[in-house]
């Protein structure tokens, strides 16, 4: 799966489709206080962007939807429930507006 078979030529990245754009995978601490204690989150600015997006289109601070998503992340860290967050909140309004249910099974 995957292998390049032997008369076949492997994709090049320019192959790649146009969508695709460079984004940076740099690591980024972030302050906040949550419940009356400061913490640190480090996101990418990806999904720092996005969690602030989001908490702007509920109209409500940035700290009290991270003090949500800490509530309700159960075992997994903070960032990583943050990101799951945005990528579910985010994946769910693209369907919205583009009309679009996901494949069944797939979300």
């Amino acid at each position: 799966m995957g292998e390049t078979q032997p008369n076949q030529t492997p994709p090049k990245m320019t192959d790649a489709p146009e969508e695709v754009t460079a984004f940076s995978t740099k690591i980024a601490k972030h302050s906040l206080v949550i419940a009356g204690h400061r913490t640190s989150i480090s996101l990418e600015d990806a999904f720092w962007k996005g969690l602030k997006t989001i908490a702007a289109a509920d109209h409500r601070s940035l700290a009290s939807l991270v003090a949500q998503i800490d509530a309700t992340r159960g075992e997994a860290n903070l960032s990583s429930a943050i990101r799951v967050f945005v990528l579910e909140r985010l994946c769910a309004r693209s369907w919205i507006t583009e009309g679009k249910a996901p494949a069944a099974g797939n979300g």
